[in-house]
């Protein structure tokens, strides 16, 4: 395995502070384990930030809202942290929010959905997607534009991402024009050559992915369910466009090309671009690895030019 030096010096790192595999570190271990991670280095800046909540099934969802400046009807960005469906939070992708806000000229609204294992599939999908529907009903209140939606995610984030759409498409709406996924975990334990080859990691173990998997899931019968695991979906026909950004050292790699491939091959214009030298969750270390602002920019492109045009390039 060959990183980039700044990756390298990360997964150095990472051996010292993480003690076992997180999938060891049980629940409350890996939740703790995360926030101690949390960066010191100052927040990007940008325009406006602030917190709110919209209306969930049981109680409020918070939300966190970036404007990159002043103007009415921007373009707007659902994004969903990553994190195994059970660590994470809106800190933990708050310098790359701030980021895609200001290079994408959108507006992103970063949802804090509820955790398993205490609230498994479908709870934390019926969170995004009520985010989604209250984004699109109060746009105006936002200063976004309601026919220029797009979401996205990194890891379980993405997964939630591809749910969401799924859930838009099949319901009618709301409308969404773009997806933006980072290394999504769509199929459950296939063993495709990066699943076996970066089955120790850094970081993101293939054990690590079964165990965040049955944290999310309720039982095997979700395995089957495109909602949980979309690779299972038999039509992907009528998805918006994708981005879908991959690592090389990053046993999940080849599970979002394929999903890529599965997309195309239905008729979505669906782009796929691998970054050698990092591995799983690089996208979200904006100010630490350079192939995170590398991916950073690719995604904001690609955005930019969803929320402005009715084609995409099915290339990277």
């Amino acid at each position: 395995m060959k990183l980039d030096p700044d990756a390298q010096a990360s997964a150095d790192l990472l051996k010292e502070l993480l003690p076992r595999p997180l999938h060891r570190l049980g629940v409350a271990g890996a939740r703790e384990w995360v926030r101690a991670r949390a960066s010191d280095l100052p927040p990007p800046v940008i325009h406006e930030v602030y917190d709110r909540t919209v209306p969930g099934a049981e109680a409020e969802i918070p939300v966190r809202v970036y404007r990159p400046g002043p103007e009415a009807g921007l373009p707007v960005l659902v994004y969903l942290h990553g994190g195994g469906w059970t660590v994470g939070g809106l800190d933990g992708v708050d310098a790359l929010c701030r980021t895609l806000s200001t290079a994408a000229g959108c507006v992103v609204v970063s949802v804090d959905y509820r955790l398993a294992p205490e609230h498994k599939f479908p709870e934390p999908l019926d969170d995004c997607f009520r985010a989604l529907t209250w984004v699109s009903s109060h746009a105006a209140e936002l200063g976004a534009d309601s026919s220029r939606i797009a979401i996205g995610g990194d890891s379980a984030g993405a997964n939630l991402s591809v749910a969401v759409c799924l859930l838009a498409r099949d319901r009618g709406g709301p409308p969404i024009v773009f997806q933006l996924l980072a290394y999504p975990p769509t199929e459950y334990g296939v063993p495709r050559p990066s699943w076996t080859e970066y089955a120790d990691g850094p970081l993101l173990t293939s054990d690590d992915v079964l165990w965040f998997w049955d944290q999310y899931l309720r039982d095997e019968a979700d395995r089957a369910d495109p909602l949980a695991v979309p690779a299972n979906a038999r039509d992907l026909r009528g998805l918006p466009p994708a981005f879908i950004i991959t690592a090389e050292c990053d046993p999940l790699r080849d599970d979002g090309e394929d999903f890529a491939r599965r997309l195309r091959e239905d008729g979505v214009r669906s782009a796929a671009k691998r970054y050698p030298g990092v591995f799983h969750a690089f996208f979200t270390e904006v100010g630490t690895i350079a192939r995170a602002k590398e991916a950073v920019d690719d995604a904001a492109g690609h955005l930019v030019h969803a929320f402005g045009a009715d084609t995409q390039d099915d290339s990277s």
